[in-house]
C-alpha cells in the first residue's frame, strides 16, 4: 500500500511537469541548458534562505519568517536570471541552433521565460516533496495515530500547483519586465507570497482550506500567463477545434 501511495503521489506531482519537459524541452539542448541554469538559480535562493534562517537564531522556530524571506529571495533570483538571459541574448542570437519546433530558439522570448519558469518549478517541487515521498514508503501509514490520511496526496497536489505556478510566474514576470508592466511584477510577488502563506494552514490539518484557493490562484495565473504569451480566446478556440479529416 505504501509503495502504491509513493508512486501515486509522485506521478500526481511530477507527471504533468515531466510531460511538459519531454514534449517542449528535452529535444532542444539550449532549452535544457536554460532549464538547468534556472534550477541552479533557484538553488541559490534556497541557499541564501537557509543561511538567513541559520543566522537569525531566535526565529528558527517561526516558519512564517523563513517562508516570507524564501519567497523574496526566489523572486530576486528570478529577476537576476531574467537579466542574465537578456544579456546573453546578444550571444545566443549568433547561434544558428533551431529548436524542435523548427523555430530559432533565441527568437522566442516567451519560450525562454517558459523554460526558465519550468526550471524554477521542477527544482522547487523536487525539494518540496522528496522527503515526503521518502516517508510515504514506510514504515507505518499516516493516519494511524489520529493524523490525516490525506497528507501525502495533499502534498502532491500542492507541489504540482507550485510547479505550474512557477512556470506561469516565469512567463508573466519576464513579459512584465520586457514591457514595463510593473503591476504584473507586483502580482507575481504578491501571489507567490499568498500561495506560500496558504500552505501554513496545513499545519492545522485544514487541507481543503489551502488547496482550493491555491488552485484558484493557479488557474487565474495560468490565464494571465496565456495572455502574456500572446494568447487569446480566438487562438484558444482554434487550438481545441477538431479539424475535419
Amino acid at each position: 500500500m505504501t509503495v502504491m501511495e509513493f508512486f501515486g503521489c509522485a506521478f500526481i506531482a511530477f507527471g504533468p511537469p515531466l510531460a511538459m519537459f519531454a514534449l517542449t524541452v528535452a529535444n532542444d539542448p539550449i532549452r535544457i541548458i536554460i532549464l538547468i541554469s534556472a534550477a541552479f538559480f533557484w538553488l541559490l535562493s534556497l541557499l541564501l534562505s537557509s543561511i538567513l534562517w541559520y543566522v537569525v537564531v531566535p526565529l528558527r522556530k517561526t516558519l512564517a519568517f523563513g517562508l516570507v524571506f524564501s519567497v523574496i529571495f526566489q523572486e530576486i533570483f528570478r529577476f537576476s536570471f531574467y537579466k542574465l538571459l537578456r544579456k546573453a541574448e546578444v550571444g545566443l542570437k549568433k547561434v544558428t541552433e533551431v529548436g524542435a519546433d523548427r523555430h530559432a530558439v533565441t527568437t522566442g522570448r516567451n519560450t525562454l521565460a517558459y523554460v526558465a519558469g519550468l526550471g524554477f518549478g521542477m527544482m522547487s517541487g523536487a525539494f518540496s516533496l522528496i522527503n515526503v515521498l521518502a516517508d510515504s514508503v514506510g514504515p507505518g501509514t499516516v493516519g494511524l495515530e489520529g493524523d490525516s490520511p490525506h497528507f501525502f496526496i495533499t502534498s502532491a497536489f500542492t507541489t504540482l500547483a507550485f510547479i505550474l505556478l512557477h512556470t506561469f510566474w516565469g512567463i508573466i514576470f519576464f513579459h512584465a519586465w520586457d514591457h514595463q508592466h510593473y503591476f504584473s511584477v507586483i502580482y507575481v510577488i504578491c501571489s507567490h507570497l499568498v500561495v506560500s502563506c496558504l500552505t501554513l494552514i496545513n499545519q492545522r490539518g485544514m487541507y481543503a482550506a489551502s488547496l482550493v484557493p491555491v488552485y484558484c490562484i493557479t488557474i487565474v495565473t495560468g490565464i494571465l500567463a496565456f495572455k502574456a504569451a500572446g494568447g487569446s480566446w480566438h487562438s484558444f478556440r482554434a487550438f481545441i477545434r477538431i479539424t475535419p479529416k
